[in-house]
Order: C-alpha cells, then sequence, then structure tokens
C-alpha cells in the first residue's frame, strides 16, 4: 500500500522520536528544542548527495566539505549573522559541533576554510540543488492548491556599477536640461522647441522582456534577467516611498508555507519580470491548480502563459486608467457617453476568498528574515548572497514539511 506524504513524514518523526533521538542523548547529552530542530532537518535534507568528496583524492586533503555545509544550515537555524560566529558558537557547543560532524575543537576547519568553502557552494549552487532535490521528493504526489509569488527587499552592504540605463537617464537629463536653457534660441534648422518638462514619452516597445520569455527557455530567461545590486523602491501601504540598496528575493510559496521555487534579481528588477521564470520552474518540480498573485504582476503575458501551463492565475486587477463602475442612477464624467466608460475590473467572490491565501508568501519571507538568517547579510555579490538566503530558505522548507507531518502549518 503507498503512503501519503502526511504519513510518510508522521513515520519520519516516530523515527526520529524514537530511535534517533535517544541515541544522539546517551551519546551527547540531552538536546534543547533548537538542537533537534537541527538533527531532523539534517536528516530530512539530502545534503550529502550534493556535496562533493575529497575523499581518496592524491596530494593535501580538504576538510570535511559535508560537515562545513551541515554548519551553514545551523548558521541559518540559529540565526547567526556571520561566519566568525558560527565557529564561535561551534567551539563553545559540543552538540552542536558533534552534530555538524567534528569530533573535537581542534579539528574545526579555519575561517578561511569556511570562507573558501562557501564560495565553492555559492559557485556550484548547492542550496539550490538540494532545495529541488528536497520539494521533487517530498511533493511529488501532492497535488497542490495554490502558489502564492511575490517578491521582497533584500538589503546588502557593497558598492554597484552603474547601469547603461542609469548612464542613458543621466544623459537624457543632461539634454533636457541643456535644451531648457537654450530655449528661445534660433538654431541652424529654426528655433528650439520648448520642453514642456515631466518626462519625455518614449516610444512603446514591442519586444519586451515579457514577449521575449513566452518563447525562451528557462536557463535563457534566467540569464537575461539583471543580478548586479542596484537601488529599489518600493511603494508603502501609506503611499510612502521606500529605498534600499541590494537585491529582491523572489519566491513561489505552495500550501503549507512551503517555498517551492526561488530567484534572485536586482532591486531595480520589476517583480513581473520574473513571474514567468517562476512559474516555468515550479510547474517543474510540482503539480498545483492556481497562481495567487498581487497587482504587480497584471500583464497580459503572465496570465496567457498561466492559462496554457494549464493553471488558474488570480490577479489583484491593477486597473490602471480604469473608472470604477458606476452605481445605478449615477452620472457618468461630463462628455462620456456610457459606452466609452472603461469599467473596472474586479475579483469575483470566489476568486477572493482563494486570493486571501496569498498572504502565505509573506509568512514565509517574515519567518526568513526573523528565524533564519534572512537580514544578515554579510557576503558581497549575487551568487553569495543567494547561496546565502537558500541556506535559510532550504532549513525553512525542511522546517514547514516537518511540520506538515505533525498535522500543523
Amino acid at each position: 500500500m503507498k503512503l501519503t506524504l502526511r504519513e510518510q513524514l508522521s513515520r519520519f518523526s516516530h523515527l526520529l522520536q524514537s530511535a534517533l533521538f535517544p541515541v544522539l542523548e546517551d551519546e551527547i547529552g540531552e538536546l534543547g528544542e533548537t538542537a533537534r530542530r537541527l538533527v531532523a532537518i539534517l536528516e530530512l535534507i539530502p545534503l550529502e548527495r550534493f556535496v562533493p568528496s575529497s575523499r581518496g583524492w592524491n596530494g593535501r586533503p580538504r576538510r570535511d566539505r559535508h560537515a562545513i555545509a551541515s554548519a551553514f544550515v545551523a548558521k541559518a537555524i540559529y540565526s547567526l549573522p556571520r561566519t566568525t560566529d558560527l565557529l564561535e558558537r561551534l567551539r563553545s557547543d559540543a552538540q552542536l559541533r558533534l552534530i555538524c560532524g567534528w569530533k573535537r575543537d581542534e579539528a574545526l576547519p579555519h575561517e578561511s576554510t569556511f570562507s573558501r568553502a562557501f564560495a565553492g557552494f555559492a559557485q556550484m549552487e548547492l542550496p539550490q540543488l538540494v532545495h529541488e532535490a528536497l520539494v521533487r521528493e517530498t511533493q511529488k504526489d501532492r497535488l497542490i492548491g495554490h502558489i502564492a509569488r511575490d517578491a521582497t527587499a533584500i538589503e546588502a552592504r557593497e558598492k554597484f556599477p552603474e547601469t547603461t540605463e542609469q548612464k542613458a537617464e543621466k544623459e537624457q537629463t543632461r539634454q533636457a536640461g541643456k535644451a531648457k536653457r537654450s530655449k528661445g534660441k534660433r538654431g541652424p534648422h529654426g528655433p528650439h522647441k520648448r520642453w514642456k518638462g515631466g518626462k519625455p514619452q518614449a516610444a512603446r516597445r514591442q519586444d519586451t522582456r515579457l514577449h521575449r520569455q513566452r518563447n525562451m527557455k528557462l536557463a535563457d530567461m534566467l540569464k537575461e534577467l539583471p543580478r548586479e545590486c542596484s537601488i529599489g523602491v518600493k511603494t508603502s501601504s501609506k503611499g510612502h516611498r521606500q529605498y534600499w540598496r541590494g537585491y529582491k528575493l523572489h519566491l513561489d510559496v505552495a500550501d503549507g508555507q512551503i517555498p517551492v521555487s526561488a530567484v534572485l534579481t536586482g532591486a531595480n528588477v520589476h517583480d513581473s519580470q520574473v513571474a514567468i521564470p517562476l512559474a516555468t520552474m515550479s510547474s517543474g518540480r510540482v503539480q498545483y491548480c492556481y497562481e495567487l498573485m498581487d497587482s504587480a504582476y497584471d500583464a497580459a503575458e503572465i496570465l496567457e502563459h498561466s492559462r496554457e501551463a494549464g493553471h488558474v492565475a488570480i490577479v489583484d486587477p491593477a486597473n490602471r486608467g480604469r473608472q470604477k463602475k458606476k452605481k445605478k442612477g449615477e452620472k457618468g464624467e461630463k462628455g462620456a457617453g456610457s459606452s466609452t466608460v472603461r469599467l473596472a475590473r474586479e475579483l469575483s467572490w470566489a476568486e477572493s476568498d482563494r486570493f486571501r491565501e496569498r498572504t502565505m508568501v509573506e509568512r514565509v519571507y517574515g519567518r526568513l528574515k526573523d528565524e533564519f538568517g534572512g537580514r544578515n547579510i554579510r557576503v558581497r555579490g549575487a551568487s553569495k548572497v543567494m547561496a546565502h538566503l537558500m541556506f535559510g530558505v532550504l532549513a525553512l522548507t525542511a522546517d514547514q514539511i516537518l511540520k506538515l507531518g505533525r498535522g500543523s502549518s
């Protein structure tokens, strides 16, 4: 008889409680709640399958990379901000050191070894590979009802180069100022046209990124997305603009607050530019029915892609340039006939009921930043920032899967 995911996780949890934890406590003493959580997560994630092994190599052997990778998972679970804090905790906490794989304090590698190992993990995208394998293996037989999609700001402490768009914008502003100063003067081709102020109206592009993504492979879509550190801006619920320097983390979260797919971009990338790559990644890993997105994803290309993939997209309408539906007996605008009024699109009561599930992605971001080191970015470069975040996402995913086996969310 084939067991369901909940039954498999229940048996796994029972095995931990009845067999593994008693043996460990006889060996290293009573385990605290966080230590038990770490042991359960390390047993669940297939970490050793993807960590490169140095056994059997000639020459000077490298330190055990599996133990270092386990330590970085522990760093996310214990929410330690820096690698030096992790090393101090490993030296002072014998239980944590033994759980990660070192029997003696003298066996701990130097901080530089940890840094080189982390750079290698970031280059080979180790946490991303382990997370994908974990999601595929635990969710393959599960039909997911909702996928919630959103992005969050990731602040970083690094400088960033000036992009081509920024250079073009500066040049455009300089030319506009030059034209304004010389207004009224006659040139060789007649009088200058007066600049009426405001941003110049750019011609509408037909070949946008969303158009191109409809006919691109996943690897090409991800390669085209900007990943460099940049300045991002968002408008708060009260209408105030908030700026930050760094990146954006984009997540697809399944029912049960389980992260399924993740993409890191520069802070200046609009959320809608990552919707199709995320949907493609999630479709290859799990089966789901509905995609829940806010008004930033209200684009025809995104809705068409979702429909062609066999999913139902529920997007909060942006209603840009639209008017609210007139009530009975209410007069329209002066000079506008009833046939020319553009009505605001609204969600039906059924869509509104399902759309409430979208808040689970916000709860995942809250846990990632508060409990799994999402606020403690001390590395530089997109690949290292993504590796740091994905160790936290990996630990969070395993923790939520274990909660699903215990029947809680």
